[in-house]
């Protein structure tokens, strides 16, 4: 691809882009429209699995297997976090930086700056469809 944009003009790359944008979105519906079918067909398996109280089932086509998924959340973070940190269980969390907030944090406290931060910076490309006039 790289060799038949060399030489194009702005405007021409930017009218690629979003006619590119344009399919992607049209794909992404078409594949929601298969993920909804999808979920009514495994939705279909879970009923063979549960009449017959079977984690798997061995057909011709293929194997159903059917496991327990659990999630969990609260609706009390600071209970959490106190029940957390009263039971020293800080392993129940997840190590993850919110970048947002991280990033509004600095901006406030650029002398302040956790130990051990890393970060990675990169410009990267946004394309808007012109505006009305």
């Amino acid at each position: 691809m790289s060799d038949s944009i060399d030489g194009l003009t702005a405007d021409k790359l930017v009218a690629i882009y979003l006619k590119i944008r344009s399919k992607i979105k049209e794909h992404e519906e078409e594949i929601d429209r298969f993920k909804e079918q999808m979920q009514m067909v495994s939705n279909k398996m879970l009923d063979f699995c549960a009449a017959d109280n079977l984690d798997s089932i061995k057909t011709p086509e293929g194997t159903i297997s059917r496991r327990l998924s659990s999630r969990y959340w609260t609706s009390d973070w600071d209970a959490m976090y106190k029940f957390i940190h009263d039971n020293n269980a800080g392993f129940l969390l997840e190590k993850r930086i919110n970048n947002t907030a991280l990033k509004e944090f600095l901006a406030d406290n650029p002398e302040s700056v956790p130990p051990g931060l890393q970060s990675n910076n990169e410009y990267v490309i946004s394309v808007r469809k012109p505006t009305a006039k």
